[in-house]
Parts: C-alpha cells; sequence; structure tokens
C-alpha cells in the first residue's frame, strides 16, 4: 500500500495524485485548461519529473501521468518561455516579453508579488516608537522609500539553479538618509559590508549590478533617516529591478501601458516616443491627436494648454565679428502648448505666438580677465596678464596677477559651466538645458514639469594661494565663492546651492525658499577638495503633469570665485621687495602688511594680526582681543589658557587663572530631543578652549554619507543619533562650526559686539566669571554675521569634573536664535590660583607650656591650586594660671598697703585738726605772741597714747611723718620745742 509521508516531494506529487485518481473515479476527464505542469525538486543526480495537477482539487480525473523532465541546469535564453506541455523554449509573442532565466519588476503600481517591504525601529532605546507604517511606498514608475527616521526594508527572496546577478536604477540625492542594499546566502552570509552602502547620485539614476551565486538568496534594500524635524528629506527611488539566474519562466509578461514590443521573442519592452501612447500589452503605440500630447512612455493622451509668455524663452547668439548678437525666442522642447485660438482650443485664453527672432543687440563686454578677439568673442588673458574685459596687459614687474573667475555679464555660458535638466520621474527628456544666459543675467528656464530640477554646475581644477599670502594652521581658507542671486516664486520653490567633493555633489551648503530680492551670499572654501559647486532650481516639490509655475524662476547676476588655478586675473597686486629678478611673489614677514601700490612692507604694531581676506595696508592689522596674542605667523590671535585678573576697576587683589587642565578637547551634549516618531536625538558639542599653536582642535564629522565631512575648530555642533545601523552605536551628521576664530578672553558680558548670556547664568558669588568669546566666519541665510559662541568658566571648588558644562535654561539647545551661543562651564579648574591672601592663622591659648598656629583657606573657598597651606606652628610659652597667681598675690598685697596708708593718714588728720583749733582759740588773746608754756600741755580729754609718738626711738611711719614735716606747707620751718615734762615738742 503506498503511503503518503516522507519529505521527498516526488513522492507526495504522486501521492496527491494517485489519490485523486482513487477518489474521483465519478468525475469528467480533466482537460487541458483543468490543470498545469510543475517540476518537482531536483534530486542528487541532477534529474526531476514533470507532474500535472489540477487548477482547482475534485473537479476533472484523468490527468496526464508523471514523466521525466529536463535537466535542472536547462534553462531558456531572454524572449523565451519554456512550454511545459513540449518542455521546449518558445519565443514570446508581440506584445510580451521575458529574461528567460530570470523575473523583472518594472511597474509599481501595487508592490509586486514576491516583494516584502516593513518598518522597523532598529534604536533599542526607543522602543516604543511606531514604525509599521514607515515602509516603501510603489509610485508607478518606480517605488520610494520612507523619509523618517524609522528603518523601512524591502526584500526579496529568489533561488538560483545556476549563477546569476540583479540589477537594478535608484535615485540616492540625500545623505541624510542611509541606504544600504545587501544580500543573504543560504549561510546567511551578506554581502561585503565596502560594497552594501550605496553612494548618493549625482543628477541622475545610478545603475547598479551585483553577480548572484546559485541557491537561495535575499536581497534587501534597506533605508534609515537622520534628519531633524523641519528638514527636507528626499527619498530614494528604486526601479527596473531584474534578477537573473532562475531556472526558467513558464510564461511571458505583457508589456505595461506606454512600453510596446513589436516583434516576438523581445527580452523587453520599449517606451513609446512623445506625443504617443499605448495600453498594457501592445505591439504598436499609437499617435495622439493634434490637439494633444503625451510625454515620453505615456499610456494616454493629455488635452495641450494654450501657449503662454511661460512656454518659451530667449537667448543670444555669439558675437559676431560687429560685436552684436541676435536675440532669439524658442520653445520649450518638447513643446506641449498649442498657437491655436478660438474654437479649435478647448481654452478661454487665447494662445500665443512665439515673438520674432533675430533682433540685434550690442554684446555685453568680456568678463574680468578676458579679452575681445577680432572675431567679437572672448578668450581668457595669458598666464601673467591681466584684463578688465577689454584687453590683455602683462602685470608690471614686482607685481603677481589675482587670478579666479568673476562673471557678471552672460553673452556665453562660462567653458567651466554648464547646465542641465533633471526629472526624477522621467529621465529620456529630450531637454538638457535649463539656465540660459541672456546678458547681465543667466537665469532658468521651463522645465517639463514644474518639479523638475534646473542645475547649474561650476567646475574648479582647484586652488592655489597667492604667494603675498602665509598659509598656516590657524588659516584655512583656500578660496571664496561669491554670488548674486534672485528667485521670484508664486508657489514654494527652493534654490539650493551645493558643493562638490571628489566631483560627486553630494552636500548641500545653503538653500532659499520661496521668492528673495536681490542679494549676495558667501562662501569660505576651506579643502582643496571640494572642485564643483551647483545651482539647484525646484519650483515645486509637488508632481504634476500640467505646468502651473513655468513663470517661477531664479536668476544668477555674478559669480566670482577666487584663488582657482588655471584662472584669470582681473587686477595685479604689489609683491613684496626682496622678491628678487624672479616673476614670482614673495611674501611680506610675518606680522608685517604691504604698502599699498609701493610694495614696501612695513612691521604690523605688537599684538595685532594680518587679515586673512587682505594684505595691503596698515586696515590688514587687526589688533587682538583682551587676553590674547597673535600666533608666530601672525595670522591669528591665541590664548595660552593664562589669565591675569586685578579684580574690579583694577584696584583690587591681582588674581592669575590656568585653565590649562580644560585645554584638551571637550565634549558634551544637549538634552534629549525627540522627533514625531519618538526617535531620539540630541546634539553634541565639542570645545577646544584654548592653547598655543599646534595645539588640538575640536573636530565634528558626519559619518552618514561618504563624504565623511568634516568641520574644525574651538567650538563645534552636530547632531548624533543613538542606534545600531552600520554596526555604529551613534550616527554623527550636520557638523558645523560655531567657534573658529577666538575674539578675546576677559570678565566682561561684552566684548567688540557680542554678548554674554548673563540672565540665564546668574551670579553665585562675587568673584565673576571668565568669558572666552569666539565667532565663526562661516555665514549662513539664518546667521548672516557668522555664528558666535561664548563659554562662562565659573569656579566651583566642589566640581572636580573636568567636562561639567550646562546650557542656558531658556534655550536647551545651547542657542535661542541659532546663531549666538551660549555655554557654563563649572570647574575648579576654573578657580583663580591661590595665594596667601587667600587663608589665615588660628592662633591656640597656652597648654601646659606649648602653644599651637594652624592655617585655614576663607571660607567660602574661591581659589584652588597655588600655593598651599603652611605647616603648623608649635611655640613654647607660659601658662596663664602661673601670672594669674601673681598678679593675685601682688594686688593683694598693694591693697593692704593702701589700706593702711589710708587709715594712717586719716587718723593724722583728725589729730592735726584738733591741735589746730586748739592754737586758734590760745591765739585770739594777744596776736603774734606765742602761747605760755602750760598750754602746751597735754589738756584732759587727750589721749595719753599720743605721747608714743614722742619717744626717743622712732617707728618707719615717724619717719615718714618726720620727713614730710620738714617744711611746712606755709614756708615756716618746724621748731622743736620742750615740754614742761622734759619731753620734746614740734611747734610751727
Amino acid at each position: 500500500m503506498l503511503k503518503c509521508g516522507g519529505s521527498h516531494s516526488f513522492l507526495q506529487l504522486l501521492c496527491v495524485v494517485f489519490v485523486h485518481i482513487v477518489s474521483s473515479s465519478d468525475l469528467p476527464i480533466c482537460k487541458e485548461s483543468d490543470y498545469h505542469f510543475e517540476y518537482t525538486d531536483c534530486d542528487v543526480l541532477g534529474s526531476r519529473w514533470r507532474v500535472a495537477l489540477p487548477n482547482k482539487p475534485d473537479t476533472c480525473t484523468g490527468l496526464p501521468d508523471p514523466v521525466k523532465g529536463t535537466q535542472c541546469t536547462f534553462s531558456c535564453n531572454e524572449g523565451e518561455y519554456l512550454d511545459m506541455s513540449s518542455q521546449k523554449c518558445q519565443q514570446c509573442s508581440a506584445g510580451t516579453y521575458s529574461l528567460g532565466t530570470g523575473v523583472a519588476f518594472d511597474e509599481w503600481d501595487t508592490l509586486p508579488t514576491g516583494l516584502v517591504s516593513h518598518g522597523m525601529n532598529l534604536n533599542t532605546a526607543d522602543m516604543y516608537t511606531n514604525c509599521s507604517n514607515s515602509t516603501w511606498i510603489p509610485s508607478g514608475d518606480f517605488i520610494a522609500s520612507n523619509i523618517d527616521e524609522c528603518t523601512a526594508t524591502l526584500s526579496y527572496s529568489v533561488s538560483l539553479k545556476k549563477p546569476g546577478s540583479v540589477s537594478f536604477q535608484y535615485f540616492y540625492p540625500d545623505s541624510n538618509i542611509f541606504f544600504e542594499f545587501y544580500v543573504q546566502n543560504d549561510q546567511c552570509q551578506s554581502t561585503d559590508s565596502h560594497i552594501r552602502w550605496m553612494t548618493t547620485s549625482e543628477k541622475d539614476w545610478t545603475s547598479y549590478n551585483l553577480e548572484l551565486n546559485s541557491g537561495n538568496n535575499v536581497l534587501y534594500w534597506k533605508t534609515t533617516s537622520f534628519a531633524l524635524p523641519g528638514s527636507a528629506v528626499k527619498p530614494v527611488l528604486l526601479r527596473n529591478i531584474a534578477i537573473s539566474g532562475v531556472a526558467y519562466t513558464s510564461e511571458c509578461f505583457h508589456c505595461k501601458a506606454g512600453t510596446y514590443s513589436s516583434k516576438p521573442g523581445s527580452a523587453r519592452c520599449n517606451p513609446c516616443p512623445a506625443d504617443s501612447y499605448s495600453n498594457k500589452g501592445a505591439t504598436v503605440c499609437q499617435q495622439c491627436g493634434p490637439d494633444q500630447y503625451a510625454e515620453a512612455g505615456s499610456g494616454s493622451c493629455k488635452q495641450r494648454p494654450a501657449c503662454t509668455t511661460s512656454d518659451y524663452f530667449y537667448t543670444h547668439t555669439p558675437c559676431d565679428s560687429s560685436g552684436q548678437t541676435q536675440l532669439m525666442y524658442k520653445w520649450i522642447d518638447p513643446k506641449i502648448c498649442s498657437e491655436l485660438v478660438g474654437g479649435e482650443l478647448n481654452s478661454s485664453e487665447a494662445a500665443v505666438t512665439l515673438p520674432s527672432s533675430g533682433q540685434l543687440e550690442n554684446c555685453p563686454p568680456c568678463n574680468p580677465g578676458f579679452y575681445v578677439t577680432n572675431t567679437s568673442a572672448c578668450e581668457p588673458c595669458p598666464h601673467g596678464t591681466y584684463s578688465n574685459g577689454t584687453a590683455c596687459a602683462e602685470c608690471p614687474v614686482g607685481t603677481e596677477p589675482v587670478v579666479g573667475f568673476e562673471y557678471k555679464w552672460w553673452n556665453k555660458m562660462p567653458h567651466n559651466m554648464k547646465s542641465v535638466v533633471y526629472s526624477r520621474e522621467y529621465s529620456d527628456t529630450v531637454r538638457s538645458t535649463g539656465w540660459e544666459v541672456a546678458g547681465e543675467y543667466i537665469y532658468t528656464t521651463s522645465g517639463d514639469l514644474d518639479s523638475d530640477y534646473m542645475i547649474l554646475s561650476l567646475t574648479t581644477l582647484g586652488y592655489r594661494m597667492p604667494y603675498s599670502i602665509v598659509k598656516d594652521e590657524e588659516r584655512s581658507e583656500v578660496s571664496r565663492i561669491t554670488f548674486v542671486f534672485e528667485t521670484q516664486c508664486s508657489a514654494h520653490c527652493k534654490l539650493y546651492f551645493m558643493k562638490g567633493l571628489s566631483e560627486i555633489n553630494n552636500e548641500m551648503v545653503e538653500h532659499w525658499t520661496g521668492t528673495n530680492r536681490k542679494q549676495s551670499y558667501s562662501y569660505v572654501v576651506k579643502d582643496n577638495s571640494t572642485v564643483s559647486f551647483s545651482w539647484v532650481f525646484q519650483r515645486t516639490d509637488n508632481y504634476s503633469e500640467v505646468r502651473q509655475y513655468s513663470a517661477d524662476f531664479a536668476k544668477l547676476y555674478s559669480v566670482h570665485i577666487t584663488n582657482v588655478l588655471e584662472g584669470v586675473a582681473s587686477q595685479c597686486r604689489h609683491c613684496a621687495l626682496g622678491s628678487g629678478p624672479t616673476s614670482e611673489c614673495v611674501p611680506c614677514p610675518p606680522a608685517h602688511y604691504m604698502v599699498n601700490g609701493s610694495g614696501v612692507c612695513r612691521s604690523c604694531p605688537p599684538n595685532t594680526f594680518v587679515a586673512p581676506d587682505r594684505t595691503v595696508g596698515e586696515a590688514a592689522c587687526i589688533p587682538c582681543g583682551p587676553n590674547t596674542r597673535s600666533n608666530k605667523a601672525h595670522s591669528a590671535c591665541v590664548n595660552n589658557c593664562k589669565l591675569q585678573y586685578s579684580g574690579t576697576g583694577g584696584g583690587g587683589e591681582l588674581l592669575h587663572y590656568d585653565f590649562t587642565p580644560l585645554a584638551n578637547i571637550t565634549s558634551f551634549q544637549s538634552s534629549p530631543r525627540f522627533t514625531s516618531k519618538g526617535l531620539r536625538y540630541l546634539h553634541q558639542f565639542r570645545v577646544g578652549l584654548c592653547g598655543e599653536e599646534g595645539r588640538e582642535v575640536a573636530t565634528c564629522v558626519d559619518n552618514v554619507s561618504k563624504s565623511k565631512k568634516e568641520v574644525r575648530g574651538y567650538a563645534c555642533q552636530s547632531t548624533v543619533v543613538p542606534s545600531d545601523v552600520r554596526g555604529q552605536t551613534v550616527v554623527s551628521s550636520q557638523p558645523f562650526v560655531i567657534g573658529d576664530t577666538l575674539i578675546g578672553v576677559t570678565t566682561d558680558a561684552s566684548l567688540d559686539g557680542l554678548e554674554s548670556l548673563q540672565s540665564s547664568f546668574p551670579a553665585e558669588s562675587n568673584l565673576p566669571d571668565v568669558i572666552f568669546y569666539y565667532k565663526s566666519s562661516e555665514t549662513t541665510q539664518a546667521c548672516k554675521n557668522g555664528r558666535t559662541t561664548t563659554i562662562r568658566l565659573r569656579c566651583d571648588p566642589t566640581v572636580t569634573a573636568k567636562d561639567q558644562i550646562t546650557l542656558p535654561s531658556k534655550c536647551s539647545e545651547g542657542t535661542c536664535d541659532g546663531c549666538s551661543f551660549h555655554f557654563l562651564w563649572r570647574s575648579e579648574f576654573a578657580c583663580p590660583l591661590c595665594t596667601e591672601s587667600h587663608y589665615r592663622e588660628i592662633v591656640s591659648g597656652c597648654i601646659q607650656g606649648i602653644q599651637n598656629t594652624n592655617y585655614v583657606w576663607q571660607q567660602p573657598p574661591q581659589c584652588t591650586r597655588g600655593v598651599t597651606l603652611p605647616p603648623p606652628v608649635v611655640r613654647a610659652c607660659v601658662s596663664l594660671d602661673v601670672w594669674l597667681k601673681v598678679g593675685v598675690s601682688a594686688g593683694i598685697a598693694a591693697a593692704a598697703m593702701l589700706i593702711s596708708i589710708s587709715c594712717y593718714f586719716w587718723k593724722r588728720t583728725r589729730k592735726l585738726e584738733y591741735r589746730y583749733s586748739k592754737l586758734m582759740m590760745t591765739a585770739g588773746d594777744k596776736e603774734c605772741e606765742l602761747p605760755a608754756a602750760d598750754s602746751c600741755a597735754i589738756m584732759e580729754g587727750e589721749d595719753a597714747e599720743d605721747d608714743l609718738i614722742y619717744l626717743t626711738k622712732k617707728s618707719f611711719f615717724t619717719k615718714i611723718k618726720s620727713f614730710s614735716r620738714e617744711r611746712s606747707s606755709d614756708g615756716f620751718d618746724s621748731v622743736p620745742l620742750k615740754s614742761s615734762s622734759g619731753l620734746e615738742m614740734e611747734m610751727s
């Protein structure tokens, strides 16, 4: 009994057929339209079987028996298909095509069968981002990628029986998108990483081809955008995908509408020419009616609109021998409008006709550096000569030509400029000129579609600095391009100015939207690899088959680029004296300028630098800002990371700063921001604060595009997105310099017209912040005077990290207007160096004969490094208790003595008063007579103890009393008297 099991496909098919026969004995016999043939898988011997399978199960019976099939290596040629009935290759009929051993995808009304598109988020930090709708979108003739921050993947799986290839065309104009194509085989091995990243397209569709190995292959087209909100991102476009190497194709494909194949056996279909159309599967194209038109490859015709003044343009013929040119009017090619009027035209407006050509006008002058030939043509002057546009003259001895190109008259397209039209929808347009010369300017003509790109390109061979200009690491300018332009638009038109690196236009410098008055724009070229510039004008982004904005235009009035190799000269510059007999100039020595019109070099004042764009005249010497000095080449001012500050008004203490620990390149980031999809991104800043010549400078790079753009300066910014795309943990893009020139270092809140954002960084102490002022010479439409940066260094001894930099609270991106950037840098290394005035001494008491002296810093601390605290001092001393005891004892003794003396004199004074009163009483009887002797005796009531003082042996107090009485206060001498008792007695 047959068991339907196992993995062998041939047995499975036989089981299906057997079961069908057994269970369908009552069903009708199958017709050829009721079944189809398929091959079984190849066995180890490379053979297979052809088996008939019903289109619908259980509908008929009597299927053909399995037969041995062709070898597995069998294949058909292009334009053929395999007829499974005969197992032979047959030619495709007219109106169809076949790749033979391949498949093709050239219609994109819907996503073709087999192709799978899905969106996903590769940023693991933003797991909540919804990317389900970020897919590749079919758009008729092509399929377009996403333009948001999600990753959109288009994949196709195919099994090749023999080695084959894949080819496709892509348009990749925007470097803000990662675009990669790679193939994984049976072993999940991917394409080499160095060839999987697509290069940006310059102006047109780019073809790509890759060899494929036999076996299973999975093809991936993957895009991821990293543009900021508000940026206009252009999607990646794909078309004409073809894969060869499959075993066979069992049918031919009908030609899509707008194409045809007139012969059997066609490998591809041809597009219908202009003013014709075709339906699907056509063998020929049908012509449109006289009042209709169609672009090449159209599936239908459209009614011709009435011709207007926007449907033609004017140009000039080359100058003839008499110096005249003819004004010529031409219809925009291909012409789609009708000149018919009245009832024959389905329009209410009357059509205009082409104005008459041939009007003679005088030729405009030749551009500077060119001369007029005998045929009135303009030719460049030879090397070493100059011209104002008429005749060439040799530069005088001691001068050199100032070479470059200056175009301000437009009678003929310059030899190093060309114009093309690129249509994103149709690349095989007949027109090839998007800009036309018009005497005083060059302007854009109308395109086939309003969405066409009108491209004007200028190429150079490189640059060479004049001998009279010194170039060093501080001066990065090698050339400067300046142009005057104007735009007039009724829609949202855009004018792009782009620079080309290595002959590939892949980087936009600036763009303008809408109507712009006549204005000038300059761009400084800092890299010798920038070899081309382009002006691209687009009237609208919206695709429409009807031209509505043909009257919108862009004009260039003049273009001037300096220091170009093989350029021409409009003037000569004097050489410095001492150049010798050679014709080439030598530069003035460093710190010297050239006296205008003499070639004499004179020294610049001290501490100045020479302006990079002018070296003639004393005005070329520009003073350096505060606390900066000129470098050795005197091309810029630098700061050696040291500063002296004398306080407010110069009368305070002299403070010394040393910022050397902060001189290394420091990176910091803004707070995270989010796009509408939830992708997290932030701005990264890099700062090289200060240093001498040869210092390390801050560098920001773009690792998204292949150009690897790199900018250098004191400070720069780039946008970073954490991601795992391309094997990188961080994607960096859109770098630009925010400070490449040091203006000065000061504590003032303003310098040379620059203001520091003091309101966002209020002072926290009486110690002022030290502010570094920088400026960038790169100008933009928004920052016409360039960008500026201020970095406040604030002393904070508690911060030991070297990268604690904060942004203004009101401007979380570091800037409020996109032009002025402000930062606050807290660090212990921003403090002044410590001196003796920053600490004080503390003397302890005398303890056990020892006294200590210690030193401490003033609080709050406002210095670091510098001098250190002196060590503690220990001295011998007498303790306080000893002196206290001695003092108390002496005080007690002195007090006792004073009390005794006071008591003695108080008692003595009482006695003297008594005696005096006695004498006065007795003296009243007889004046001038002494009292009687008996009156001096001891009276009744007197103390007998008074006699003790009259003893022959006197005491200490008696001696004192005698000494005090040697002479009385009234001038009389004391006379000793004898009392009646024979004792001695004193009497005055």
